[in-house]
This record gives C-alpha cells, structure tokens and sequence, in this order.
C-alpha cells in the first residue's frame, strides 16, 4: 500500500470513528425533538423515532406563554451579563497580569476561592441580599449574581493569555507614551481576542441555561426567562412531556444556532493557549 492510499485510509477510519462518536453524543437532542413530535398516546414510547409527528406540541406551548417577551427576557439578561463579565474580567486580568498593582494577588487568590463554593450555597444569602435591595423581579436582580458568579473563571482564562504575552509589547506601548487605559486597549485586547471570544460564547452558554437562581428571584409571570417555563408542563407525574420537551427544544435551538454560527471562533479560542512560545 502506497503511502498515499495509507493516508487516505487513516483520513477514512478517523472520519468514520468521529460520525459515530457524533451519533452517540446526538441521540438526547435527537430524543428530545422526537418527543416533542409525538401526541400524548406515544410520549412514553422507547422508540427513538415514531410515526405520525406532530407539531400540536409546539403549538401550545406557543399559544400558552408569551415567548417573544419571555425571550427577550433572556436576551436581555444573558448580553448584559457577559458585557459585565467580559468587561470587569478582562480589565482584572489586565490589572493583575500586566501593571501588577498591589493587592492584585490577593483579590486574585480571592477570587478563585469562589470558584469552589456551591451556587446551592450561596442562593439564600442571595436571596436576602436580593430583597433588602429591593431587586426581585428585576433584570439587575439576575445580572449582578450572574455576572459575579462569571468573573473568576472568566478572569483566570483572560489572566494566563496575558502573562503568555510578550512583555516587550506593553514596554514598547509605554515608551511610545501610551498609558495604562491606551495599553489595554489597543494592547492588551487585542493580544486575548481568541479568549475574549471564548469567554463570550461560554458565559452567553451557561447564564442562558440557569435556572436554579432564575426560579428563586423571578415570581411574576410577565419577568422570567426561558429556562423557568418547563416548570409549567412538569410535576409529580410529568403530565405533558410532548410539550415539556417541545420547550426544552425552543430553548436549545438558539444555543445550536449560535454554536454553529461561531464553532470555529470557539474552538480556535480554546485553543489558542494550548501553544506556547
């Protein structure tokens, strides 16, 4: 066998293993929609696809909450709060990576600390210190603990981009007279862009899925987001899973079309770091 052929049999076999590893790990999505296409009499069925679909599932979720206000709650929610992440994390990691101001360690080693604790723990102090300050039911209310609980992690992945950075650009950018604001932003930013990017479509990722602290801050009907209305379509006997999963599918499908649209950003900013030098 030429080595030609040998590589295009190694391409072949590596292609193939990948499809089916992908099959696998599409099954729940694909479990999900297929339920959410089924009438009442075949919700339970184990049969991954069954026939006759239909769509009365998503018509009455649809028809039973007002999605378009309810998405722009989320939406609302989720920008702010990785506008603030982004901004607070990037300008920490600045601080503690390049100009090292003092007691930037310790607000750093602080910081990670909360890294280890529960947001279990953490939801009735929230809770309280949310309806002192009168902001249940408000979009703050979310945004503020949201973006407090991003901040670490955010801040360690922006944080070791920067100290990977050559330190002869940010003494070049001091000699040309730039200052601390002018370094980190035609700097600094640029150099973590990959990670910035990275860090976007994580928190983006994961404050529009919560729901724990959603369900404990937002009672009125009019100000919750997405991941709080399959509670209405489950219980103790999970009386209507064709609509449940019907939501649950409205609620993914931004999160895949926002995957796809940027996948090799992502994957390039998760990356990035991964060689040095």
């Amino acid at each position: 066998m030429t080595p030609l052929a040998r590589s295009r049999l190694r391409s072949t076999v590596i292609h193939l293993v990948l499809f089916i590893v992908l099959g696998f790990w599409m099954i729940p999505q694909v479990y999900m929609l297929s339920i959410g296409l089924r009438t009442p009499a075949q919700a339970f069925d184990a049969a991954l696809f069954t026939w006759p679909v239909t769509f009365d599932n998503f018509v009455t979720v649809i028809r039973d909450n007002p999605l378009g206000g309810i998405f722009l709650n989320s939406l609302i929610v989720t920008v702010a709060t990785v506008a603030i992440v982004v901004a607070v994390a990037s300008l920490f990691a600045f601080a503690c990576a390049i100009l090292r101001l003092k007691g930037s360690l310790f607000l750093y080693t602080t910081l990670l600390t909360t890294l280890m604790v529960p947001l279990a723990s953490m939801v009735l102090p929230l809770a309280i210190l949310l309806k002192n300050f009168g902001w249940v039911n408000t979009y703050i209310g979310l945004i503020l603990p949201y973006a407090a609980l991003g901040v670490p992690f955010a801040m360690v992945i922006l944080k070791s981009f920067l100290e990977d950075a050559p330190r002869e650009l940010f003494e070049a950018a001091r000699v040309d007279g730039c200052n601390a604001w002018q370094t980190y932003w035609h700097v600094a930013l640029p150099l973590v862009r990959p990670a910035l990017v990275f860090v976007t479509i994580w928190q983006f990722i994961v404050t529009w899925n919560e729901f724990f602290l959603a369900l404990i801050v937002l009672t009125k009907a009019e100000m919750k987001t997405l991941t709080i209305v399959p509670m209405q379509y489950s219980g103790l006997y999970m009386a209507n899973p064709g609509a449940l999963f019907a939501v649950l599918t409205l609620i993914a499908l931004p999160l895949i079309l926002l995957y796809v649209l940027v996948q090799r950003a992502f994957v390039r900013g998760l990356l990035a770091g991964a060689v040095k030098g």
